[in-house]
């Protein structure tokens, strides 16, 4: 399978990724180790961004206005934000590989119904879509809807049932209740802090039982999963083990970090000579189908 993304390097609070053509440098507070490429080599990214002195790039210029990778089997339009984001979180790669396994080959049952919140430029919604489930996409921004929709039709999804939704979660999930719309897979990666469509306010310390409570009261009978990943630090995978093992007590949980891994692996002697760049967790219930 093509895969246009690999992580170079990382350490000193920095990744080292190549996306496409295009190598970068940016933030990642958890890698606390030393890199292991030369500076030289790290001086070779064609920009890079850091948040020392408020948000700054360094040779944007070097980059296009926006590209297209593909990884994981789903092609993704990237460019530059203001904020440092690209438009992918790679350490999702693994998670949109199972969701599209979860959904395909369920020729038992109608064709599943999947909703994802928080949805950011879509690779869950790819992932569900291409493996034939009908989608719900919402996320706050309208821009990031935007660009989830271009993504869908570079993945040749264009005319593929996905409903797309500018609007808060809660308010969302609350309508669906109340219309009696379920779905049977919900995947859902709520921000540290956000602000909704309409500057609703989302802390997830605050918030996040209650976006779980919804989340709940919108499963269908026949549920197959709930995928819950977060990037807010301290937030652990026990910790999510035991939210959703109190709210989803019949279901199977799987949990674990989320990764950016690092081709190289070990010396003969089994020394590290590469090191996986941890970014955030994931905990799914799993409903036996």
């Amino acid at each position: 399978m093509k895969d246009d993304y690999e992580l170079l390097d990382s350490g000193d609070g920095r990744k080292l990724e190549r996306f496409g053509k295009y190598v970068l440098a940016r933030p990642c507070s958890q890698a606390m180790w030393r890199p292991c490429k030369s500076a030289a080599d790290w001086a070779k990214a064609d920009a890079s961004f850091d948040r020392e002195d408020g948000n700054n790039w360094h040779g944007r210029a070097n980059l296009p206005k926006e590209w297209q990778i593909e990884t994981a089997g789903i092609r993704f339009k990237l460019g530059g934000t203001d904020f440092g984001h690209l438009g992918i979180f790679p350490e999702q790669r693994s998670q949109w590989k199972w969701i599209k396994e979860q959904v395909e080959g369920l020729e038992a049952r109608p064709k599943p119904r999947v909703l994802n919140l928080f949805a950011y430029s879509g690779g869950s919604t790819m992932a569900a879509a291409l493996g034939g489930a009908e989608v719900c996409h919402l996320d706050a921004s309208k821009g990031m809807v935007e660009w989830a929709r271009e993504n869908a039709r570079l993945n040749g999804l264009a005319d593929h049932p996905i409903r797309w939704i500018v609007d808060d979660a809660h308010k969302f999930m609350k309508r669906e209740i109340r219309r009696g719309r379920t779905y049977d897979a919900i995947v859902l990666d709520p921000p540290t802090f956000g602000r909704g469509a309409g500057g609703e306010m989302y802390k997830i310390e605050r918030d996040l039982k209650d976006t779980l409570g919804l989340v709940k009261d919108l499963l269908s009978e026949s549920p197959i999963f709930v995928l819950f990943s977060s990037h807010t630090p301290g937030l652990s995978q026990i910790v999510a083990e035991n939210i959703l093992g109190q709210l989803f007590p019949s279901a199977r949980l799987e949990s674990g970090e989320m990764l950016l891994e690092q081709a190289g692996g070990r010396t003969l002697d089994g020394r590290r000579k590469t090191f996986d760049c941890p970014s955030g967790i994931y905990c799914r219930a799993v409903f036996d189908k």
